[in-house]
């Protein structure tokens, strides 16, 4: 066992830099998915074959509903029979480090389904914090084993270049660690994801039930250089929160020392609401989180997904859809930026960036067989 991923020389890429694959789940959930997840299905399988046609997608679905993922998505997607309890890959699947000699290692980090027996979302969680460790050992992964610290992939952003980007109000949420000091995670952080600097931004989206992660508010598109959701809308619980994020970067400098440019990427301009039509769709556990009529969701277009090709970006049916493609494209000049039909994702409580883990880029020979 390494000392720590640091030390052993692992790092944390960034997002925007080349993926070997994708990993996601089939969504199948009946308290976050409603009416049998047939919108949901729709709106990831839209987003697996964009994916797919730059990388390899791997697909985690359990045998009772392989054929009807491989009925919507055919060839070309590696399916694996690895159970879970909800699908969101970017939280429960591993963090994938890399090494200069072309090796890669994956972090598997304690998960409680954003907050435990404090505020987790659901209480049966013992197959999704597993599926780290299982989807690793099955595309022959070596794992860094994390636990017991508790932390989701949407928690955290890198550039790849030794600056990590969190939220305070995630990090330091008493469902998490609440026996650690924020000096004692950031260096968990940095030990495990080989870097040298957090940023630790106050805020995430407001009535973000994962306590405000950090891919739903903010995002690196290069180094030294993001994406910030913001609105001008002064009387929107948002704009302080994310104006209180701007004070912060403006006086920021990342681990190289460069100060930071800023793009503010509006959020829609009309609130996304679960409606009464929704509700009837859902079927929860005991302890579940439960939808309500009016119940304002997270929606944020910085919830987009970089592909080896694309720009992969959420979409509301709403005037700031366009807004959103257009500063996306330019700041990715090199990738399609794709819109994709987002709320039966955001439904669940996520969206794009939060069904999908990039898989970085290493030598992998080894050989699946599909579910």
């Amino acid at each position: 066992m390494i000392e720590s991923p640091k030390a052993a020389g692992y790092r944390m890429p960034a997002e925007y830099e080349p993926h070997h694959g994708t990993l996601m789940v089939w969504p199948t959930r009946p308290g976050s998915w409603p009416f049998d997840g047939q919108g949901a299905k729709k709106a990831f399988s839209q987003v697996i074959k964009t994916i797919a046609e730059s990388e390899q997608v791997y697909l985690l679905v359990d045998e009772a509903h392989c054929e009807e993922a491989q009925s919507m998505l055919g060839e070309g997607i590696t399916y694996l029979d690895i159970s879970t309890n909800d699908a969101w890959a970017r939280d429960t699947g591993p963090t994938v480090l890399v090494h200069e000699n072309g090796r890669a290692l994956s972090v598997d980090w304690a998960f409680n389904a954003w907050g435990g027996s404090y505020d987790g979302l659901y209480q049966d969680y013992e197959a999704d914090d597993k599926v780290a460790s299982r989807f690793s050992q099955a595309i022959g992964l070596p794992v860094h084993d994390a636990h017991p610290f508790v932390l989701e992939g949407g928690a955290i952003h890198s550039d790849g270049e030794g600056t990590i980007l969190v939220t305070e109000s995630c990090l330091l949420s008493p469902g998490r660690n609440p026996h650690l000091t924020k000096d004692q995670i950031e260096q968990v952080l940095l030990d495990y994801l080989g870097a040298e600097k957090v940023l630790w931004l106050p805020y995430g989206i407001y009535n973000d039930e994962t306590n405000e992660h950090v891919d739903n508010v903010a995002a690196f598109v290069g180094p030294a250089e993001l994406v910030l959701a913001w609105t001008d809308d002064e009387s929107d619980p948002q704009y302080a929160m994310s104006k209180a994020d701007w004070d912060y970067l403006e006086k920021q400098v990342d681990a190289k020392g460069r100060k930071l440019t800023v793009h503010k990427l509006p959020i829609p301009k009309h609130p996304i609401l679960v409606t009464e039509e929704d509700l009837p769709g859902y079927v929860y556990e005991a302890g579940e989180e439960e939808r309500t009529a009016g119940e304002r969701l997270a929606a944020s277009y910085v919830n987009f997904y970089i592909s080896n090709g694309a720009v992969l970006v959420p979409q509301f049916d709403d005037e700031h859809d366009a807004v959103a493609l257009e500063l996306l494209a330019q700041l990715f000049p090199t990738r399609k930026v794709v819109g994709l039909p987002a709320r039966d994702i955001l439904l669940g409580g996520g969206n794009i960036h939060c069904i999908t883990q990039q898989i970085s880029l290493y030598g992998s020979g080894t050989e699946l067989a599909n579910c």
